[in-house]
């Protein structure tokens, strides 16, 4: 039995996740940038269809990038050197988040990302604790994620590319902006192939609550976030 979470209720503890369900913990029938920021804090994420309940998970294993095992490959750091994309932060979040909505997945008929995603995810922009990562080519934007950020953690949500190497021009950016601003890790939440190509690896859910409970307690670095320079990213 999947708790059904009232708007004043907690989240169960995330050791009860059904893991023969990929660590499906609870429903609930809204979501709120609020219940995002308390449901971030101890490692879970939603994910649902237009017209489901908000299902929150908590899978076992976790998929996180280290930002010290990031690898990238010879045409990534090509596309860096070439300059091939201009890279811009928190231009135009709702573009990316939609733009994110609309690209057809393998495997996926439709999108998770609801109009109630958007507008959440919109609020949490807003208030500074998501962000994203835009990479633009003649003045078009072509590629970019977001995600959201509490204290010095990242936890990634989605990304897109409508040109070549133009998401991961986007994420090597990131990986150096949070390097410099002392983040060691981007949540990835689920395992694929293409992201352990560029360097995540599954860890226990237990020792990614371990880090998440420290990380989300650090003090947030202060300043607007800005793009890094070309020899950070290909550092």
């Amino acid at each position: 039995m999947i708790p059904w979470l009232e708007p004043d209720m907690p989240f169960p503890p995330i050791d009860a996740a059904l893991d023969e369900f990929n660590g499906l913990l609870a429903a609930s029938a809204e979501i709120t940038p609020e219940r995002l920021l308390d449901a971030y804090r101890q490692g879970i994420f939603p994910w649902y269809d237009e017209g489901q309940p908000v299902l929150w998970w908590s899978p076992n294993p976790r998929m996180v990038l280290l930002l010290a095992e990031f690898r990238q490959t010879r045409s990534l750091r090509k596309a860096i050197r070439q300059g091939r994309y201009e890279i811009r932060v928190d231009s135009v979040f709702r573009d990316v988040i939609r733009a994110c909505a609309a690209v057809p997945r393998r495997g996926q008929s439709g999108t998770w990302i609801t109009s109630a995603i958007v507008e959440s995810y919109a609020a949490l922009f807003e208030q500074g604790n998501a962000h994203s990562v835009e990479a633009w080519r003649n003045d078009r934007l072509v590629g970019g994620l977001y995600g959201v950020a509490v204290g010095r953690m990242f936890f990634g949500e989605s990304m897109f590319a409508l040109e070549p190497d133009a998401s991961k021009v986007a994420l090597a950016n990131l990986v150096a902006m949070l390097r410099l601003r002392e983040f060691p890790l981007i949540d990835c939440q689920q395992q694929t192939a293409h992201l352990a190509s560029l360097g995540a690896r599954a860890i226990p859910r237990g020792e990614f609550a371990e880090r998440v409970a420290a990380l989300v307690n650090w003090p947030a670095p202060a300043g607007r976030w800005t793009p890094a320079a070309t020899s950070d990213v290909l550092a």
